[in-house]
């Protein structure tokens, strides 16, 4: 008896052969959108060979971060990204990432958090100091300097902020590749002697310097700093028969140490450009900032107080999540709402698209930091916010860049607020992260 051909969701027409890989690459964020638009919560199309689901429902989201969680694995992308990672907390499967992450999670914990805003501060108020009156500087290379040497110093207790430009730089490269990463038979272009693989592994040798002289540093000192660097070299594997190898570390410490900073740093710099553009929130946030710190620096203690800056922050993450897109693969037939997926499915969820669904967010494109008052985050479904993702693999970082936001926001915002260059243009750049695409020119001006 012949079986029914399975039913697919609807979705554009799908090309031959390369699929919808040529309008994806060209700009992933807008073409998910239109297609979540026009065809629905659930869409199909092909990348490639590849079968995709975009599921943008809310409550589907939640059954494929949560309630069937074990019946999906990483994406190809981040497959792919062992490359650079390893087989770090980002990349990794089940055992591994689950001993890891139970590894790792101590280190953000809350009671931690009150000595990472100490450092917090205390670089802001340094970098701030090196701003002048009138002159211009790219936020979005700012932004990164600062929130690198702020993780590796909570986190590493490690300088590198004379190393800072020249990481910016291999990471700059790194991020560049990963157009290539997902690209049809990647695996073999990069095996390739072409410039831009070149590149990557002149960028990958650089930052598994820093990595390491950090890794071999703390091993000839022989400390326990407490901090997540030390939890890793003092770790024992399962059956406690030996310490974590240095490679170990280092996939466990690059990962941390580049998600740690590269989200944060986008996240501030698109909120220093939407507040630019807002006066009236501009000017209610820093009305917040006089009201609770009254011309002094923020202290750990002001972080709860700081409510607006909060919600100004959570609507620059709606409008311009640094993870844009999360990705599953299904291990299994899997079903999800009316549809059955096969084995080897992507599903793409992308908090770009769902926090710009009108069902949850009246006029999405219009910033308004007061979507986030305590109604108005009662009144939506969970997932219909989720930058930082959801389930077992939500983002271990995620109290430590809320907390490194508003602080950061606070320091630099009662000192100098920001306006765009006359001739920046305005667009993002989708690679693993959502960064403005021409950087972000802007005028240094007093508060």
């Amino acid at each position: 008896m012949a079986t029914a051909p399975r039913v697919r969701p609807p979705g554009p027409r799908n090309p031959p052969l390369i699929g919808h890989y040529r309008s994806f690459r060209k700009d992933p964020p807008r073409f998910l959108l239109k297609v979540a638009r026009e065809f629905g919560d659930v869409a199909y199309f092909k990348l490639g060979g590849q079968q995709v689901f975009l599921v943008s429902d809310p409550d589907l989201v939640r059954d494929v971060l949560i309630t069937q969680q074990h019946s999906f694995r990483k994406s190809r992308l981040l497959q792919r990204a062992k490359v650079l990672l390893g087989e770090g907390l980002l990349t990794s499967e089940a055992p591994l990432h689950t001993r890891q992450r139970r590894l790792v999670q101590p280190s953000f914990h809350r009671q931690r958090l009150h000595g990472y805003a100490e450092t917090m501060i205390a670089c802001t108020a340094r970098a701030r100091e090196q701003w002048a009156a009138g002159e211009t500087r790219d936020m979005l290379v700012e932004m990164n300097r600062l929130t690198l040497a702020i993780v590796a110093k909570t986190l590493f207790n490690a300088d590198v902020e004379n190393q800072s430009k020249e990481i910016g730089e291999a990471l700059t490269a790194i991020l560049h590749l990963f157009e290539i990463v997902m690209m049809p038979f990647s695996e073999l272009i990069e095996k390739l002697p072409v410039p831009s693989v070149r590149r990557f592994q002149r960028a990958k040798v650089r930052l598994d310097e820093t990595i390491y002289g950090i890794i071999n540093d703390r091993r000839r000192s022989g400390e326990d700093h407490g901090d997540l660097l030390s939890m890793l070299l003092l770790s024992q594997d399962e059956e406690g028969t030996g310490e974590m190898s240095d490679e170990q570390v280092r996939d466990e410490a690059l990962t941390i140490f580049l998600a740690g900073h590269e989200t944060t740093a986008n996240a501030l710099t698109w909120t220093w450009y939407l507040l630019s553009q807002n006066p009236e929130c501009e000017a209610r946030f820093r009305s917040e900032l006089q009201e609770v710190l009254g011309g002094r620096l923020p202290t750990p203690e002001d972080y709860p107080r700081l409510r607006y800056t909060e919600m100004v922050f959570a609507e620059s993450l709606r409008l311009y999540p640094p993870a844009w897109t999360i990705g599953r693969m299904a291990k299994t037939p899997v079903r999800i709402g009316d549809y059955d997926l096969d084995t080897s499915t992507i599903v793409l969820m992308s908090p770009y698209v769902v926090q710009r669904d009108p069902r949850f967010y009246s006029e999405p494109e219009r910033f308004d930091p007061e979507r986030w008052t305590p109604e108005g985050k009662a009144a939506r479904p969970k997932f219909s916010f989720f930058p930082f993702g959801g389930g077992a693999r939500v983002c271990v970082g995620e109290h430590f860049a809320w907390m490194e936001g508003v602080l950061l926001m606070a320091t630099i915002g009662q000192r100098w607020r920001f306006r765009l260059a006359p001739d920046q243009r305005i667009d993002h750049r989708a690679l693993i992260t959502l960064r403005p695409r021409y950087g972000m020119r802007m005028e240094v001006q007093p508060a």
